[in-house]
């Protein structure tokens, strides 16, 4: 029996999405405008008690095309919709921009109709959430009418039964006989009535991505976005909206994530009556797609969260919806494995012998995985060559045996192996730059700008695209390979394809994302036994979008355990710890040369997909043996790590703090994290509180054999260690359910 259900009021006109958490209300009203009427915590049915208020407003427009009927009390300016059009009455950020055959660029959208599907239909040549059985969810589809410009657009919406969860997209139809052009599409569009509200992003930069900022809202225009080609290190793809009480475990948040890898833009909008109206989608900055007779355009998906339990209980519903209904193939609920990357071990300067050094002392470690990093192909001795040349580097490996000797070497351990690409950048000294100058990203008599040397692919056009699958593929198909680091380490400048016309040079940045979904596509279709990690620099592409083909993804570039707690905890609100690989890196730490034990990097790096990022060669005897504690420790624990409930405690952006937990599902296994920033002459004594255990269940200390009830530690606490000396110490405690 479907739990979700979606019904339609005929005498109220009224849509009413449900299921037993949250419910979602629009209705049709005068001048067949879609109204937004509520999103929230379930109600069991709607009455009308969001009929808006008719208010005569000075200087906001009434509807147009009721000639003689207009009511000067009513007016999209102030409207609450669903879907809101551009110069026809509603000065806000509008939801969709078309620029007509004549160069106009009003667009006015009126309900036309509706179909309710069962399960959810499947979004062609874009990564989105889905579903493994049709029961699991329904979906309503409005389509929308603007007769002038003879357009439609459908709007999606699809509840699941047991989630929280609202999914959106938008697809637009040209009806007419003549192109027009979609200047901006919006994923999804929220209406809400006059309250305080405060807005969570995650910006940064490369070594700093994810940060936590957290600001009220106010009159005018707040908006977060990428117009990089990425979704980027600067602003993630994912804010929340949520009352200013609301706490951790506590009160309301509305998460909005866009499922897409490329430019974004989150519009909130407060009006002069302290509406607050969001508007999502892919960037319109630089956007302009030529749509033809009868074509249709696809947007991103974009996923709407409702919690009542606070942030975590939001984080929760992404946590479980991402892992268990983006995230695809064998990998998806498989244990990972732990990877020593030989990057910041050797960088560009390796050999075969070299290689095998740190083999020989990893595979006695208990490290399951070693990664080749930047440096097996073309002749790429630094970062100013190669990139596009994607056959094998013969001489740097010969004395053994070429990457194929080297697999087989690693497999010989009793370790997986695994191969580093960067498929979407050419350098100019390379043999298919030499070759097709015309593969890279160009204006025609521009000066072409260089970023670390590289220049980016033309991946909207399929002919690029299929020169790189078949490079790739006859490495793959000769080479045993169990896992590829997918990496992308620049933005787009000379944003022009040479293939492309005048009047389509604002499709280029969304064609090259979906040629970049193509080819991973075909990629994990063809080697589906190969696991798949994303990187950009780091985290500058972790979203929701990328998670659809790439299980995990390098979290971000900085390995300094100081940096990677603010990390990693930013990234927990809308993406799961399986996601979020993390590795222990050598001190001084490359990136601040800041000294920390051995310790805190394992205890940080352990809180994600785990791995080491240093030269094991250079380890003291010491070492080795915490190193091997640590692998054992973390093996112990990997799947609850991998795929527990977690929880954030305290946060390391408010305080000298941080602190998470890990719960299995039944409550029975618990792991908490605790780490303290800098060291004080008068250190204070902090207690830490865990979350969602079993109240009256008996708690067991895995070190001490101490017994504690469930709520002792939810609600009385205990004190966290005082005594450790020195900046940036942490303390992990394991507790079972007797």
């Amino acid at each position: 029996m479907v739990k979700a259900s979606i019904i339609f009021d005929e005498e109220q006109r009224v849509f009413h999405l449900r299921n037993k958490q949250i419910s979602y209300v629009m209705g049709i009203s005068e001048g067949e405008i879609l109204t937004h009427l509520y999103f929230g915590r379930r109600i069991s049915g709607y009455h009308g008690l969001r009929k808006y208020p008719r208010y005569e407003r000075g200087l906001s427009p009434n509807l147009a095309g009721t000639p003689g009927q207009v009511d000067r009390m009513y007016s999209k300016d102030v409207l609450p919709q669903e879907f809101a059009g551009n110069q026809t009455g509603d000065f806000r950020s509008p939801a969709i921009v078309i620029k007509a055959a004549n160069g106009a660029m009003a667009t006015d959208f009126r309900y036309d109709s509706y179909e309710i599907l069962t399960g959810k239909p499947e979004l062609d040549g874009l990564p989105q959430t889905y579903v493994k059985d049709d029961s699991e969810a329904k979906t309503l589809a409005i389509t929308l009418k603007d007769k002038t410009l003879q357009a439609r657009v459908i709007l999606y919406y699809t509840i699941y039964a047991e989630r929280a969860v609202i999914t959106r997209s938008t697809q637009v139809i040209n009806d007419s006989e003549d192109t027009f052009n979609i200047e901006k599409v919006a994923s999804l569009q929220l209406d809400m009535p006059k309250q305080d509200m405060d807005v969570i992003s995650f910006p940064g930069s490369q070594f700093h991505e994810r940060q936590v900022e957290r600001q009220a809202l106010r009159q005018g225009i707040t908006e977060f976005g990428s117009r990089r080609g990425a979704s980027s290190h600067h602003m993630n793809p994912f804010v929340i909206a949520a009352d200013p009480s609301t706490t951790e475990q506590s009160g309301e948040a509305y998460g909005i994530q866009l499922v897409y890898s490329g430019n974004h833009q989150f519009t909130f909008e407060k009006d002069y009556i302290d509406q607050v109206r969001l508007v999502t989608g892919i960037n319109e900055d630089g956007f302009s797609w030529q749509l033809q007779p009868s074509d249709k355009f696809q947007s991103p998906e974009a996923i709407l969260v409702y919690s009542n339990a606070g942030l975590n209980g939001m984080s929760q519903t992404y946590h479980h919806l991402l892992r268990e209904r983006v995230a695809r193939g064998q990998y998806q609920y498989q244990d990972r494995p732990i990877v020593i990357n030989n990057w910041e071990a050797t960088y560009f300067d390796f050999n075969a012998k070299k290689i095998e050094g740190i083999l020989d002392e990893a595979a006695p470690l208990g490290i399951e995985m070693f990664v080749l990093d930047d440096g097996w192909f073309g002749q790429r001795d630094d970062d100013k060559r190669s990139l596009g040349d994607w056959y094998e580097y013969t001489s740097k490996l010969a004395d053994g045996g070429g990457l194929r000797g080297l697999a087989e070497k690693v497999h010989a351990k009793n370790m997986q192996f695994g191969l580093w690409f960067e498929p979407e950048m050419i350098s100019e000294n390379s043999d298919l730059y030499r070759q097709h100058p015309d593969y890279a990203l160009q204006i025609p008599n521009r000066p072409m700008s260089l970023s670390r040397d590289q220049y980016v692919l033309d991946f909207s056009r399929p002919e690029v695209v299929e020169n790189i699958y078949q490079q790739m593929t006859a490495i793959l198909d000769r080479v045993p390979i169990d896992y590829i680091k997918w990496d992308m380490n620049r933005h787009m400048t000379e944003v022009y394809s040479a293939v492309l016309s005048p009047e389509q040079q604002g499709e280029v940045a969304h064609r090259y994302i979906l040629g970049v979904y193509s080819l991973v596509d075909r990629l994990t279709t063809r080697y589906p036994e190969i696991l798949m990690e994303g990187c950009s620099s780091g985290g500058g592409r972790f979203d929701a979008g990328m998670l659809y083909y790439f299980p995990q993804t390098w979290t971000s570039d900085s390995t300094d355990a100081a940096e990677r707690i603010k990390i990693q905890y930013g990234t927990t609100f809308g993406y799961p710890v399986s996601n979020m690989t993390a590795h222990v890196a050598a001190v001084p730490n490359p990136q601040t040369q800041r000294g920390m034990s051995l310790k805190t990097r394992g205890d940080v790096a352990s809180s994600g997909v785990f791995g080491y990022e240093l030269n094991v060669q250079e380890l003291t005897e010491a070492e080795k043996e915490l190193v091997k504690e640590q692998v054992a420790f973390y093996k112990e624990h990997r799947h609850l790590i991998q795929f527990g409930d977690f929880y954030r405690l305290k946060s390391p952006f408010t305080g000298n703090e941080a602190a998470w937990e890990f719960v299995s599902p039944d409550g029975s296994d618990v792991l908490v994290y605790h780490f303290r920033m800098l060291a004080s002459g008068q250190q204070p004594f902090t207690i830490t509180k865990l979350t969602h255990l079993i109240p009256d269940g008996i708690y067991v200390d895995q070190e001490t054999g101490e017994r504690f009830t469930g709520d002792e530690l939810m609600y009385v606490g205990r004190y966290d260690d005082p005594t450790q000396d020195g900046d940036y110490v942490s303390q992990v405690r394991s507790y079972y359910l007797e």
